[in-house]
């Protein structure tokens, strides 16, 4: 009687251990670009453009947490007549496919519209990069966090060259 209470006793220990352990957690897919969450001083600090803007952007969760967003709109700019100093955009990041791979797709008020694949190499840094399409150019977007700071280059490289050259680069801090 004894050893049948002991041998209950030890299998109800048993469920309630099992019961309560949890399954380990599923790694997080967005990880490598929460980073980017939040609203974001914007002011360019170089590049080809010859561009002075200040403006804001920001990284938001929309759809649920299914796809992030990323809206901009300019407070100042003065830059040469073929910059477009009312530009506005809309970049989606999303994942692709089982593997969870993500992709983004820009547009913006000019009528661009650019496919990316989007890579985290380093923490706190995300690269963006469009298909290399001839005739046209190829584009890179990066971002990168250090210190508080968020720095952003916007560069392309054209059919036959091998470097990317530098179109606007910008910096600035958390909101």
């Amino acid at each position: 009687m004894k050893a049948s209470k002991a041998l209950s006793l030890a299998c109800a220990l048993l469920l309630c251990s099992l019961s309560g352990a949890q399954s380990p957690a599923k790694p997080d897919p967005w990880a490598g670009l929460r980073f980017l969450l939040g609203f974001w001083q914007a002011r360019t600090v170089g590049g080809t453009a010859r561009a002075e803007t200040a403006g804001a952007y920001s990284f938001q969760w929309e759809f649920a947490g299914h796809l992030l967003a990323r809206h901009s709109s300019d407070a100042s700019c003065k830059g040469p007549r073929d910059f477009d100093c009312q530009h506005r955009d809309l970049l989606y990041i999303y994942p692709e496919g089982p593997a969870g791979a993500f992709q983004a797709i820009y547009f913006d008020n000019e009528g661009h519209v650019i496919r990316y694949s989007v890579t985290t190499p380093r923490p706190d840094t995300a690269v963006f990069l469009s298909d290399p399409a001839p005739p046209g150019p190829q584009f890179r977007l990066s971002y990168e966090l250090a210190e508080g700071v968020m720095t952003g280059r916007f560069a392309l490289r054209q059919a036959g060259q091998t470097e990317f050259r530098s179109y606007l680069e910008w910096s600035g801090r958390r909101q």
